[in-house]
């Protein structure tokens, strides 16, 4: 789909003029003309109910946010803190559609200067995946902090710095989470398909190709696909001095079940990511270590949320 009207495009085209009408817009664009130039309507319509379905599922997200936030405001529900926080969570909703939107501009823009595939911003696509998880992060949190019972922890030196771990665990998990988007965007995931080293090298050579070197960290698929590497050891590393900290600590049940619950879900994570790599990037596989670092996440959330502070 390369246009963006907020209620014109919710109709699919009906007829074969529709369609064709449409996929004549598609070969406009560099992606038809270098990626997809031998490509047939059957095949434009799939990708097109692709985009389609994820900015129908955007549009029902955000009615899913801000139709009930309405009606709980007028019914007088919400406390003065919690309107706040609805306001701000109506607002992500917003701002993540229009950088969806955004994100995908970049991917139809013509790039004279450019040798590489017509692809999207990679900046974009970080950003918009950023957005994403602070929205789901936020609302995750307030859910859990609404229907959890706080447990009455006394404020032990051990207790302070497990809660402190547990913060900096989940920091590292959220950043390595990110750091994928920047391996989806520029397919770093097909260099160096080995484990653990890469091809023959723990360090490979061309790590620093490109100058400035600050390039590197964003632009350089090699880099990026290190850094996500060592990111994720670093995470589940972290996750496993958490989990074994928090066994020196008398705690509740159902925080030693978040504890052995993320533990479990890092090595499981850790997994997939090292089959997705072995077996070059398949899209199922690929979606599935998706969604794992999702599920990772969340379980960080979980445990922050067992170890908040109780207010006084």
């Amino acid at each position: 789909m390369v246009d963006w009207h907020l209620i014109k495009e919710m109709k699919p085209p009906t007829s074969q003029e529709e369609w064709e009408t449409e996929f004549q817009k598609y070969q406009q664009f560099p992606e038809f003309k270098i990626l997809n130039h031998d490509m047939t309507l059957a095949e434009f319509k799939f990708i097109w109910y692709m985009e389609y379905s994820h900015r129908m599922w955007g549009r029902l997200v955000g009615l899913a946010y801000i139709l009930p936030a309405v009606y709980f405001w007028r019914k007088g529900w919400l406390s003065r803190g919690m309107k706040g926080r609805v306001l701000a969570l109506c607002g992500l909703v917003c701002f993540q559609g229009l950088l969806g939107w955004y994100m995908v501009k970049s991917g139809l823009e013509e790039k004279p200067d450019s040798h590489d595939i017509p692809r999207v911003s990679q900046y974009r696509l970080a950003a918009h995946l950023g957005s994403a998880l602070v929205l789901y992060c936020a609302s995750l949190w307030t859910a859990l902090s609404l229907l959890l019972p706080q447990h009455k922890l006394p404020e032990t030196r051990q207790l302070l710095w497990l809660r402190r771990c547990a913060h900096g665990t989940a920091g590292l998990v959220f950043l390595t989470a990110l750091s994928g988007a920047f391996v989806a965007g520029l397919d770093a995931g097909l260099v160096y398909n080995s484990f653990p080293k890469m091809g023959e090298s723990w360090i490979p050579e061309d790590l620093f190709t490109f100058s400035p070197i600050l390039r590197n960290v964003f632009e350089n698929p090699t880099m990026v696909q290190f850094d996500h590497r060592i990111l994720g050891i670093t995470s589940v590393t972290a996750v496993t001095a958490l989990y074994f900290f928090s066994r020196r600590i008398p705690l509740p049940r159902r925080t030693r079940v978040a504890a052995a619950t993320l533990l479990a879900l890092a090595y499981t994570q850790v997994g997939l990511g090292i089959s997705t790599l072995l077996m070059y990037v398949p899209t199922p596989l690929a979606a599935t270590h998706q969604s794992g670092s999702l599920a990772l996440l969340s379980v960080a959330l979980w445990l922050m949320n067992e170890l908040r502070r109780v207010p006084k």
